[in-house]
């Protein structure tokens, strides 16, 4: 018996890379819902709410390997080969986060034992989802 995929959500602490001074911790939550299986949300807890970012599951799973996104969320190895950076670029600013590379992997690991890269499709309904579309008209 097949069970459907469950939403994988981790929470890790990143720094947040500030001039001349050690990077701020700053609380992420991610998570990944196959009702959406190509995208990664982020939470990043800033101030005194959380801005949440929405990017695809192959950039974080890309970056962790060598630079990848040409948008507003960039991500690629650090100089040092334990961290990752994730670039945030945004009309009113923009931020460089450093966390883990093991805790991500780890956060993608779990991604891809509920839904492994290439069964995506299985998990998402084109037609419903243009439906849904066409009654928002």
């Amino acid at each position: 018996m097949e069970t459907e995929p469950q939403v994988v959500r981790a929470t890790i602490i990143f720094g947040l890379r500030t001039f001349g001074s050690v990077p701020l911790p700053v609380r992420a939550d991610l998570e990944y819902d196959p009702a959406d299986p190509f995208a990664v949300s982020v939470g990043y807890h800033a101030g005194g709410g959380v801005v949440r970012w929405l990017f695809g599951r192959d950039l974080l799973a890309d970056g962790l390997l060598a630079p990848a996104g040409d948008g507003d969320v960039q991500v690629r190895p650090a100089a040092d080969d334990s961290r990752v950076l994730v670039e945030l670029n945004a009309p009113d600013g923009s931020a460089v986060l450093e966390a883990a590379a093991s805790e991500l992997a780890d956060f993608l690991d779990r991604t891809y034992d509920e839904v492994p890269v290439g069964d995506e499709d299985r998990c998402f309904d084109f037609d419903e989802e243009l439906a849904k579309l066409a009654l928002r008209d």
